[in-house]
């Protein structure tokens, strides 16, 4: 299918795991798009790869907290292409730790990139989302959805980017521009791999992340069609909602 033909897209989080599957995933069906990430040796990477396949893509490396940084990257977008149908809010970090031992900076970093980070995004290209009647598709978790154990700071933030996506939905809908959110879960990325248990973890409360298939992950290919789907003109009536992408993990 070439259902992102003529359409441009931002990707945020396109060095590894989600993002790059969303970035390869849109490649096939034809859209343009700049990529981003702080991972300056992945992201090159995978914008190589996409243009050897005929893909017209920019990759810059940002940081999705900084709001200069993510006002230079719409800027860049909208001056190389000309203009925005979809932005993807990938970009975002997971630790887990015991609430009582968790330190205000590392909390105030996974808000500033999961929730914050989203926001600028979404605040500066929605001028240009508006022109085009396009589509923002944002990254939330299972763990937004029901408790996440030693998760304290990842789910707030993503309960953030629920209620963020929600806010833009109704804001911006009668453009129309359609905001919606995918929640994976048992999803196999370079993040889930990095994660550390805080000392003294009850290791029996990960059943409760685990896909009714048993403690397997999927492929983020399974997130990436998703969003392609609601990009495109085949999730036109879709907005505002929160689409469960994890194997029955909070059946």
């Amino acid at each position: 299918m070439r259902r992102l033909e003529g359409k441009t897209a931002v990707i945020t989080g396109a060095a590894s795991g989600i993002g790059k599957a969303i970035a390869e995933r849109f490649a096939e069906e034809g859209a343009k798009m700049l990529i981003t990430d702080v991972a300056a040796e992945g992201l090159q990477a995978v914008a190589t790869t996409l243009r050897d396949g005929g893909t017209e893509v920019e990759a810059r490396v940002s940081d999705v907290s900084d709001p200069g940084s993510v006002e230079e990257t719409i800027n860049e977008t909208v001056s190389r292409f000309g203009k925005i149908d979809a932005v993807c809010n990938v970009a975002g970090i997971l630790r887990w730790d015991n609430t009582h031992e968790i330190e205000v900076e590392p909390w105030n970093r996974v808000l500033a990139v999961n929730l914050t980070g989203t926001m600028l995004m979404c605040r500066y290209s929605i001028p240009h989302l508006i022109e085009t009647k396009g589509a923002i598709v944002n990254m939330a978790s299972t763990a937004a959805l029901a408790a996440q154990p030693f998760g304290a700071a990842y789910a707030a933030s993503k309960a953030g980017v629920v209620a963020l996506t929600r806010n833009i939905a109704l804001d911006y809908g009668h453009v129309p521009l359609r905001c919606n959110a995918i929640a994976p879960g048992s999803i196999n990325t370079g993040m889930t791999q990095q994660v550390e248990f805080p000392e003294g973890a009850n290791l029996k409360h990960l059943k409760r992340i685990m896909s009714l298939k048993g403690f397997g992950f999927a492929g983020p290919e399974k997130i990436a069609s998703v969003a392609a789907m609601l990009v495109s003109d085949d999730g036109s009536h879709i907005t505002g909602e929160v689409i469960r992408v994890d194997g029955g993990t909070i059946v």
